[in-house]
């Protein structure tokens, strides 16, 4: 196992230019070439863009093995580049003992199998996120995975085989990555399965979400917060600050704060999630057809979907879907939309000048590689309709160079009626203020409807990017998340660096399961960040004063203001004072990073659990219960 220790210096972000693109490589048998006509396509496969590569198991393993590699070498430092790409592996076993099938997943990069269930499809080797190494500044190298970003694996079983590694990585698989790398749906066996690239150094991760998946050992490792839910392990090895389980056989029980002499810990575990939806996925049938499968709703969840069985939801059959490339126009996408049809987008960015409208219950609509969809002359990218079963999954949205005065919109404040049915849900949605372009957005997402279900978001304004594309009067964004609708509820919730009030919750009976945030990095001055009154900084999260039930667990701010000033927040948390007792549970702050960063967070929540500064940098400060 690697080295556990806390790390002691906050995420030093870093720009890294988009690498030049190779000629594609041509490879025989395998269904997808860069800039040229898929080599093989099979018989009655959709045609899903340039780039989207679907596997075979009669495929050979060096034709697949070269594809991949092609692939990872544009990727693996493409932070902000715009290329977007999906490895699909149809029901099989790929790989063996002796030749296993190394798979390295770079930015913008999904892998999924395409089995009804994660045991459809085996991949006999690794399926790896390592570290990234920059130059320290003294001759030597930092090795990282703190900017590890926006990747996904899901739907296949990882058997862990050594051949064709260094050594070091032959016993587990590594997922080494931060926000907006979800892993779904991935069954472990062979091996363990760690979080952090324990095989270079300093190792800092800062991640992350696992759903619906098992594993034996977990490694935890470094990273500095966690969420898992729904799942089942054998062993988890450690925390470090904010470890979150909900309905995980086999997880933690709850420690926090940490204390190694009894309990190890930080570990906030639930036996049960409130509520949960998987993400849709496609998959093709015994017949060859494919097919987007919804898995159901789910309340007081344990466990996985598939390990007893099948996967409860119903198969919906690609045909009923518009297969959308990056040149569709967004009137094409809404008649479509209008006529019935869900929406699959495959890889690639999406100009959005015009909003796309999602109107009719039960659409689905499911991103595929990752695919951006950019804001063009300060349009609302995506409108929700506040009617039932409708799922948006896997789609990034990224602010454009005119302000938005809001980006994504569920449900609307005019139509508050309730709905019996399953609730609108959003799984892996991940937003971008700056970054890759200019980017401006006074609010993020506004979530109107009732019962909403809010899976794995991440809501960021960039605290770095291409050059010119984030600064203080760059990449404005007041707010990141607004909560309107009543019972909505947020499981893996994560938000940072936004310039006024970070969340902002209205709605009441809101429940919220691991929340993540950073305050923005760069205030120029404390009055250009301060409230009227003289009030400190602005909170991470605050619940209006007229809502009378919320709860929330597991949820963390940290600080790292980076401009050479005292900045400081009063708090992190504001809610109602009247709210039940223990409404809010294990809550903390930290200070980031003694050798460049200033101020601190004076308290947790409304004037309760004292300072995080430079004086107990990189320790929590901890509230167990409030009120």
């Amino acid at each position: 196992m690697g080295p556990t220790r806390p790390p002691s210096t906050a995420r030093p972000r870093r720009t890294v230019g988009a690498l030049a693109l190779a000629a594609a490589l041509v490879v025989p048998g395998v269904a997808l070439a860069t800039g040229v006509a898929p080599a093989s396509a099979a018989t009655g496969d959709p045609d899903l863009g340039p780039n989207v590569a679907v596997f075979d198991p009669s495929m050979a393993t060096s034709a697949i093995q070269a594809k991949i590699d092609e692939i990872a070498a544009k990727q693996i430092d493409n932070e902000m580049g715009s290329d977007r790409y999906a490895l699909l592996f149809k029901p099989g076993t790929y790989g063996s003992a002796e030749a296993p099938l190394n798979v390295k997943v770079g930015y913008y990069t999904e892998v999924a199998g395409l089995g009804l269930n994660p045991t459809d499809v085996t991949i006999n080797g690794h399926v790896d996120v390592v570290n990234r190494c920059f130059p320290d500044g003294n001759g030597g190298q930092s090795c990282i995975a703190l900017n590890n970003f926006w990747r996904s694996l899901s739907n296949l079983t990882i058997d862990v085989k050594a051949i064709g590694q260094d050594g070091c990585r032959d016993s587990a698989t590594f997922w080494a990555v931060s926000q907006a790398a979800p892993m779904r749906r991935v069954n472990v066996t062979g091996g363990n399965l760690s979080l952090m690239d324990y095989c270079s150094a300093p190792s800092f991760a800062s991640g992350g979400f696992i759903a619906d998946s098992k594993a034996g050992l977990v490694i935890s490792g470094s990273q500095q917060q966690w969420y898992t839910r729904d799942s089942t392990v054998g062993t988890w090895s450690n925390g470090v600050w904010n470890q979150v389980f909900s309905g995980v056989n086999g997880a933690p029980a709850t420690c926090f704060p940490a204390d190694a002499a009894t309990c190890g810990g930080p570990y906030t575990t639930l036996a049960k999630t409130p509520v949960s939806k998987e993400k849709p996925y496609l998959y093709v049938d015994g017949k060859g057809g494919w097919n987007v499968f919804v898995p159901s709703l789910r309340r007081d969840s344990t466990g996985t979907t598939w390990e007893n069985g099948p996967t409860p939801g119903t198969s919906v059959p690609l045909s009923r879907f518009f297969v959308a490339k990056p040149s569709t126009s967004v009137r094409t996408i809404n008649e479509q939309l209008d006529r019935g049809k869900h929406l699959l987008l495959t890889p690639g960015v999406y100009d959005v000048a015009r909003t796309i409208e999602v109107e009719r219950a039960n659409t689905v609509v499911l991103g595929l590689g990752l695919p951006s969809l950019s804001a063009q002359r300060g349009a609302l990218v995506l409108d929700v309709a506040d009617a039932r079963g409708i799922d948006i999954a896997g789609v990034m949205v990224d602010a454009g160079p005119v302000n938005s005065k809001l980006l994504i919109r569920i449900g609307s404040r005019d139509d508050k009626g309730r709905r019996s049915g399953t609730p609108v849900a959003l799984q892996d949605v991940f937003v971008r203020i700056g970054g890759p372009q200019v980017g401006k957005a006074t609010v993020t997402m506004e979530v109107n409807s009732d019962d909403a279900l809010l899976d794995n978001l991440w809501l960021w304004r960039a605290d770095h990017g291409n050059p010119g594309t984030v600064g203080w009067t760059v990449n404005t964004a007041d707010t990141g998340l607004v909560v309107n609708g009543d019972d909505v509820t947020a499981t893996g919730l994560f938000v940072e660096h936004y310039q006024k009030t970070e969340v902002i919750w209205n709605g009441q009976r809101g429940n919220v399961v691991f929340f993540q945030n950073e305050m923005p990095y760069d205030p120029p001055s404390q009055a250009a960040w301060s409230r009227p009154g003289g009030v400190k900084g602005y909170p991470a999260l605050k619940v209006s004063n007229r809502v009378k039930a919320f709860t929330m667990t597991g949820a963390g701010s940290y600080s790292f203001f980076n401009q050479g000033l005292d900045i400081f927040a009063d708090n992190a948390f504001e809610v109602p004072k009247t709210l039940p007792k223990g409404s809010l549970t294990n809550l903390l702050t930290i200070f980031l990073d003694p050798n460049n960063g200033k101020g601190g967070i004076d308290n947790v929540v409304n004037g309760v659990g004292g300072p995080s500064t430079i004086a107990n940098a990189d320790i929590p400060v901890t509230v167990v219960s409030y009120p």
